[in-house]
């Protein structure tokens, strides 16, 4: 149903954790493998790197994800990143219950309709600068760990989203979808329950829900995978995990 680029760190073994990370429009999964950049952060912690490739979309300048409810799907997405998940689990060794789905911008978008519409698929969820688009979903099947990342000052996915072509599609707002997020996991709060500053990253957590875990994560800057993003969201999947 599609490709993926893969790195694996160089401590040999098997049942090893790993980090599918979704790239954003007009992206390539080699983004998620760099050796000078996410690839190489990653294999140092011990993560197998996964990096799948979207689909070219007719008309549309280079790659994307098919998850917008409300208009044609090419791939079943999420069977797809199933099966990529578990071709890495036996060719390359990764442990396919430590694996954590993670996206930026429309990648981040296919990681949050994922989390909500097939929450077992992976361990855990981390998007990044990407949530749902309008109509959000009325609930999700189940409750999810999941750690979301936006910018303060993001104009390309402002945190309450903003019309494209023309109002023939909105993206969504993100303080909604915490709610969202929130209602799952059966939080007895509407306010974050802890909070904490690391670096330039605001935390806000919720640690009274029945289940599941929550983390929304502020960084003063626009539209990008913000410095020091990828060690902030392996330490959360492993405290959480």
């Amino acid at each position: 149903m599609g490709t993926y680029h893969i790195s694996v760190p160089n401590i040999g073994g098997k049942d090893l954790p790993a980090v599918m990370f979704l790239h954003g429009a007009g992206g390539r999964g080699t983004g998620a493998v760099n050796p000078n950049g996410m690839g190489r952060t990653l294999n140092n912690r011990g993560y197998v790197a996964i990096g799948p490739n979207g689909l070219d979309r007719e008309g549309r300048f280079g790659t994307g994800w098919y998850f917008h409810p409300n208009r044609e799907k090419l791939r079943d997405e999420a069977a797809f990143l199933r099966q990529v998940a578990n071709d890495a689990a036996a060719r390359f060794g990764v442990d396919r219950d430590s694996i954590l789905l993670a996206g930026f911008s429309v990648g981040g978008s296919m990681t949050s309709y994922v989390a909500c519409e097939d929450p077992d698929a992976f361990a855990a969820y981390a998007p990044v600068a990407g949530s749902f688009w309008r109509p959000h979903p009325t609930d999700c099947a189940a409750p999810v760990k999941l750690f979301h990342t936006h910018g303060w000052r993001d104009q390309t996915v402002p945190l309450e989203g903003r019309p494209l072509r023309s109002g023939a599609i909105k993206q969504g707002d993100v303080w909604f979808a915490m709610q969202i997020w929130r209602t799952t996991n059966g939080c007895e709060g509407m306010r974050a329950d802890s909070f904490e500053d690391i670096g330039d990253f605001w935390i806000r957590r919720w640690d009274t829900c029945t289940s599941g875990d929550l983390e929304f994560a502020l960084h003063p800057g626009g539209h990008g995978i913000p410095r020091g993003w990828s060690n902030l969201a392996l330490d959360w999947f492993e405290k959480s995990d």
